[in-house]
């Protein structure tokens, strides 16, 4: 099966020539573009959040060999959430080979984190269904990079980090507030103010309010531990 150059390119960044290129052409295909002779990447999203799940909480255990559960539980879940796969598939320009209908095209599916999040999975799945579980291993640890070792101080929770900051003041949890709401319906863009009771505050902007809050948290969290 020849498949176009678009999608040759998007191989070598991921760094893997499929032998059967229909897998990867099925993992790029949205349920929107999928026709009776190509079906869309559902299938294989199910199986590539699985083998992500795998694939990374064997390494935090060998990464960490003396932490229990409840510390690898939040590192686990930081690195197979959504957002990372989704930020992991904007990093290979995944986006630009996506084969998604008309109205989704125009509703600006190529950006839309869901999309993105679920395509990573099912190529990760039509990888894994190519070549076998070791070569899906290297290939997600090298697409997550920095993020697998850093995951100790990225999963740390900032929304909860700030409140216990605060109640250990005898203060009281800080607040969450909109402030702003931008772009377009399919891609809106929140920004979120964030203050403590002593007046102290930060704002953050993401795709998501709860993004937003986390990073407004995030913001304030280092201002006022630097403070003390």
């Amino acid at each position: 099966m020849k498949i176009s150059a678009d999608v040759k390119a998007f191989e070598a960044r991921i760094g893997h020539h499929f032998d059967r290129p229909e897998l990867l052409l099925r993992a790029l295909t949205h349920g929107s573009a999928s026709t009776p002779a190509r079906g869309d990447n559902q299938r294989l999203e199910f199986l590539g959040d699985r083998v992500l799940g795998l694939v990374m909480a064997e390494t935090l255990l060998e990464q960490d060999t003396g932490a229990a559960e409840g510390q690898l539980a939040p590192r686990f879940n930081a690195l197979v959430r959504k957002e990372a796969c989704a930020e992991v598939a904007r990093e290979i320009d995944l986006g630009a080979v996506l084969k998604l209908g008309r109205s989704e095209m125009l509703s600006g599916g190529r950006r839309k984190q869901a999309l993105l999040g679920d395509a990573m999975e099912a190529v990760i799945a039509a990888v894994y269904e190519d070549a076998g579980l070791d070569v899906a291993k290297d290939m997600i640890l090298r697409l997550w990079g920095d993020r697998v070792s850093n995951v100790a101080e990225d999963a740390r929770d900032p929304k909860t980090a700030l409140q216990e900051w605060a109640q250990a003041r005898g203060e009281k949890p800080p607040s969450y507030t909109e402030t702003a709401r931008s772009g377009p319906d399919h891609a809106p863009v929140f920004t979120i103010a964030v203050r403590l009771e002593d007046g102290e505050a930060a704002e953050a902007s993401a795709s998501t309010k709860r993004q937003a809050e986390q990073e407004a948290a995030r913001a304030l969290l280092s201002r006022v531990e630097g403070r003390t």
